[in-house]
């Protein structure tokens, strides 16, 4: 399923910067994920990627929000423990978070929020 996220993620990345060119270097992606050597993992953990962060985040405020986090799951995939828990805390204070798992999905998502600036 891995793959199938990643190429729906990039396809999103492309399509966003295509349609929102202002916000380009809004959106960005949080490489947590993906199998490392224990060195890297050990020197990532200590630099501060954190288990369950979303895919991607939207740093842009709107009305309602102070940034979108955006996670992908391709077809039946669900949240893990970790990110439910990352969920929780984003919401916390007061970002949006979403799961994504088309384009589609993806474009209604950005769409509405940025609707709401």
């Amino acid at each position: 399923m891995r793959g199938i996220e990643a190429n729906i993620q990039a396809s999103c990345v492309r399509v966003f910067r295509l349609k929102w060119p202002e916000y380009a270097w809004m959106l960005f992606a949080i490489p947590n994920g993906g199998s490392r050597n224990p060195i890297e993992a050990h020197n990532l953990k200590l630099q501060g990627v954190l288990p369950g962060v979303t895919d991607m985040i939207l740093l842009v405020p709107n009305q309602k929000h102070a940034s979108l986090c955006i996670e992908m799951k391709a077809g039946k995939g669900r949240q893990s423990d970790y990110q439910k828990e990352f969920q929780q805390a984003a919401e916390k204070f007061g970002n949006k978070y979403v799961i994504c798992r088309s384009v589609d999905d993806f474009l209604t998502e950005v769409t509405s929020y940025l609707h709401d600036r």
